[in-house]
C-alpha cells in the first residue's frame, strides 16, 4: 500500500513539476503559429524523456550512483567535464529564464516591470532551498503546480475537432516560414528531453534511499508521471491553437501568450495562466539550481543533499547560492524572457548527445544495474534518443540563425 502510494504521489508531482518556461513558452509558439502541426514533436520527445527518466532512476535505485557520479566513474573525469561544463552553462540560461518566468507572472498581474522582481525571485528560491527539504521541494510545490491542468480543462471547454488534432500526430512541413517551423520543433524537444531531469532524478532517488525493491515504483513514477504530464504541454499547444491561431495571434511575449486562456475562462483565464506560469517557474527554478549544485558536487567529490544542514554541505550550499543570484541578473538586465527561453531551449540541444551517449554503455553494465539491464526495447529508445540528439546538436545553431 506504501508504494502505491508513493506512485500516486510520484505521479501527481511528475505533472505537476513538467510544465515549466520551456514548455509553456514552445507549445504557445507552436500552437500559436502553426496550429496543430506540432503536435508529433511533443509526442516524440515524451516517448524519449520516458525511457530516460527511468533509466537515470533505475541507475540510481540500483547502483546507488547518481547519473552524474556514473558517468565521472565509468568514463573518466576528462570525459566528464564536457557536460558539465555545457550542463552548468545550459542551466544558468534556463534558470536565468525560470526565473525571468516567474518575474513576468508578476508583472502580469501587477503591472509593474518585470525587473523589479529578479532579486526578490531570487531570494525567495535561495530561501526555500536554504531552509527547506528534498521532499518540500519534490513534493510542495509541485503539487502545487499542478494548476498548470487548467490547459486541460480548456482544452475540452473549447471542444477541439479530433480529426483536425489527429493531423498534428504526422510529420508534416508547413508551406510557409518552414525554417522557424523547425526552430520551434527543435526548441520543443530541447524543452522536453532537458538533460537536468536526469542528473536531479537520479539525485532525488538517492535523496529519497530508493534502492532495487523500487524499481517498479520508478518505472510506475518516470514513464505515467513523464506521459501524464506531457498533456499538459499539448493542452497549451491546443488552446493556443484553437484561440489564438485563428486570430492570427503568434505568441512573441507572454502578454500575448496570457489571451489563450481569457476565451474559455474569461477574465480568470488570465489570472489563472499568470498562476500557472508563476507557479511552474518557480517549481522549475528550484530544481535547476539544485542540479547545478548537484552535478558540481558529485563531480568534484564534495558533501551534497538538499537534506543536509547547509554546514554540512557548504559548497554544496555555495553553489546554489552563488548560481542563483547570479542567474537572476540576466532578469535585472532586462533581457526579454520568452526571447532567452527559445534560445536557450534550443542550445540545450547542443548537449544532448555527451548527455545521452552514456546511458547505452552504463545500462547495460552489469557492474551498475547487474540484473536490470536494458532490454532491446530501451536499447532501441537509446539508440533513437543518441541519433535524434546528434542531429538536433547538427542543425540546432543553423536553424536558431536563420528561424529563430
Amino acid at each position: 500500500m506504501s508504494k502505491i502510494l508513493e506512485i500516486a504521489l510520484g505521479i501527481v508531482t511528475s505533472i505537476g513539476g513538467f510544465l515549466d518556461v520551456g514548455a509553456i513558452a514552445t507549445a504557445s509558439e507552436a500552437g500559436s503559429t502553426f496550429g496543430f502541426q506540432l503536435i508529433w514533436v511533443i509526442i516524440l520527445g515524451t516517448i524519449c524523456v520516458m525511457f530516460l527518466v527511468e533509466m537515470s532512476g533505475r541507475l540510481a535505485a540500483v547502483s546507488k550512483h547518481t547519473l552524474a557520479d556514473a558517468v565521472r566513474e565509468r568514463f573518466g573525469f576528462n570525459f566528464y567535464i564536457i557536460p558539465l561544463i555545457a550542463e552548468i552553462l545550459v542551466d544558468f540560461l534556463v534558470l536565468a529564464a525560470e526565473i525571468g518566468g516567474v518575474c513576468i507572472a508578476l508583472q502580469l498581474v501587477t503591472g509593474i516591470s518585470f525587473q523589479w522582481y529578479a532579486l526578490p525571485v531570487a531570494f525567495a528560491i535561495w530561501l526555500l532551498l536554504w531552509k527547506g527539504t528534498f521532499g518540500l521541494i519534490e513534493n510542495g510545490v509541485s503539487l502545487l503546480g499542478l494548476i498548470t491542468l487548467v490547459f486541460v480543462v480548456a482544452t475540452f471547454k473549447l471542444h477541439p475537432n479530433l480529426t483536425e488534432l489527429g493531423t498534428g500526430l504526422l510529420p508534416t512541413l508547413p508551406k510557409h516560414d518552414t525554417a522557424h517551423y523547425l526552430f520551434i520543433a527543435v526548441s520543443i524537444l530541447g524543452a522536453l528531453i532537458s538533460p537536468y531531469l536526469f542528473y536531479f532524478y537520479s539525485s532525488g532517488v538517492v535523496e529519497d534511499k530508493w534502492d532495487e525493491k523500487y524499481i517498479g515504483v520508478n518505472r510506475a513514477v518516470a514513464i505515467l508521471g513523464m506521459g501524464f504530464g506531457s498533456i499538459v504541454s499539448l493542452g497549451v499547444l491546443i488552446v493556443a491553437a484553437l484561440v489564438l491561431y485563428p486570430q492570427g495571434i503568434q505568441v512573441d511575449s507572454y502578454e500575448q501568450a496570457a489571451l489563450m486562456l481569457t476565451q474559455p475562462f474569461g477574465y480568470w483565464g488570465f489570472i489563472l495562466f499568470a498562476a500557472s506560469l508563476g507557479i511552474a517557474c518557480f517549481g522549475a527554478a528550484l530544481e535547476v539550481t539544485l542540479d547545478t549544485a548537484y552535478i558540481v558536487a558529485q563531480a568534484m567529490g564534495w558533501n551534497w543533499g538538499e537534506n543536509l544542514h547547509p554546514k554540512d554541505a557548504a559548497r554544496f550550499s555555495f553553489v546554489y547560492t552563488a548560481f542563483v543570484f547570479l542567474a537572476s541578473l540576466l532578469m535585472v538586465f532586462g533581457i526579454d524572457p520568452l526571447q532567452l527561453t527559445l534560445f536557450s531551449m534550443a542550445i540545450t540541444t547542443l548537449i544532448l548527445p555527451p548527455v545521452i551517449l552514456p546511458f547505452l554503455v552504463l545500462m547495460n553494465d552489469e557492474s551498475y544495474v547487474g540484473q536490470y539491464r536494458n532490454g532491446w526495447i530501451s536499447n532501441s529508445v537509446v539508440i533513437l534518443a543518441i541519433a535524434l540528439a546528434f542531429v538536433l546538436a547538427i542543425v540546432a545553431i543553423p536553424l536558431e540563425i536563420i528561424g529563430g
